[in-house]
């Protein structure tokens, strides 16, 4: 098969179309043929280097990727599943794991780690929605904010910030949100309560609209202790890059580690119906063949993107 991959670290030049062997499901797993996988910052930090050491020196190539949506191409032995060859599906895959990621003609992945296409989605667009909806899924679990509480999203226009948002507001929550002003109508859009401009001192936008403070904060800017004044005391924030603070006040830090979701069958199966339901907007950015990866790399470092780049595998 066909993948995208690297065998050195580095800037998006070191990815390139390379042959490997066509992987084999086993007890528990399903082969995905993939249509389409799209791209997220997660995959640049992949690329770079910055995160080799969750490779525990297992030499390249490399696969980069996290969301897959395709058919499934065949089914392991002994494998519990309603899945059939055939179905449209969406897997979300780990890519340290040897087998490597989503950025290839097929990936393995367990079967509590597919579910079905949403209805009437088409690959591209369902590609966008698992890595995303689960880590903001995660986050506000881990906040555990009772319905009727006020949470902040920072970095609200973003894929995890806009999936934030609409999950935070279909859990009954108030949200405040921050956003550059070409983005304010976005945001809105999407179901934030109050949008505030997006900046350093954003916390003391989200103070004046609550005094008392927040009670959690999704914090996908990555602004950490910048906006922890905003929290009240004994609040939380729900951080995705491993910042541990201190924050002070009582003030709670939940490392959100999408990996450790990627087998909660459930958790997945309720963002797909919330796709299909239209409570979680897809949002595509645009369309490569996935043998133009370095060029989809390149646009997504050049920032500004609302939605997700999305490389085709049935032109690689």
């Amino acid at each position: 098969m066909r993948a995208i991959g690297l065998t050195e670290f580095g800037g998006p030049e070191v990815l390139r179309v390379i042959e490997l062997p066509d992987p084999v499901p086993g007890r528990g797993e399903v082969r995905v043929r993939v249509h389409a996988a799209s791209v997220n910052p997660t995959d640049t930090l992949f690329r770079s280097g910055a995160t080799r050491a969750r490779f525990n020196g297992r030499p390249g190539p490399y696969v980069p990727g996290m969301d897959a949506a395709g058919v499934v191409d065949a089914i392991g032995p002994d494998t519990d599943t309603p899945l059939r060859p055939g179905d449209a599906v969406i897997a979300i895959v780990r890519p340290y794991e040897p087998r490597g990621g989503a950025y290839a003609e097929l990936v393995v992945v367990p079967a509590a780690s597919v579910v079905p296409i949403p209805s009437d989605v088409d690959f591209p667009a369902a590609s966008t929605l698992l890595m995303n909806a689960l880590t903001a899924r995660m986050g506000l679990d881990l906040l555990a904010v009772p319905a009727g509480g006020t949470v902040a999203v920072t970095g609200a226009a973003g894929a995890f910030g806009g999936y934030a948002v609409q999950l935070a507001k279909s859990d009954g929550l108030r949200v405040l949100a921050d956003a550059s002003p070409s983005d304010t109508d976005l945001v809105a859009a999407l179901g934030a309560d109050e949008v505030v401009p997006r900046g350093d001192d954003v916390a003391e936008r989200f103070r004046a609209l609550t005094p008392g403070g927040v009670d959690g904060v999704l914090d996908g800017a990555m602004l950490h202790e910048l906006i922890v004044p905003a929290i009240r005391d004994g609040g939380g924030i729900a951080v995705i890059r491993g910042w541990d603070g201190p924050a002070g006040r009582g003030i709670r830090i939940r490392p959100v580690w999408v990996n450790e979701g990627a087998t909660d069958h459930a958790r997945l199966l309720r963002l797909r119906d919330q796709a299909e339901a239209g409570e979680l907007t897809l949002r595509v950015a645009g369309v490569l063949p996935a043998g133009e990866a370095v060029q989809a790399h390149r646009r997504l470092a050049e920032g500004g993107l609302r939605g997700r780049l999305v490389l085709d595998f049935t032109a690689v």
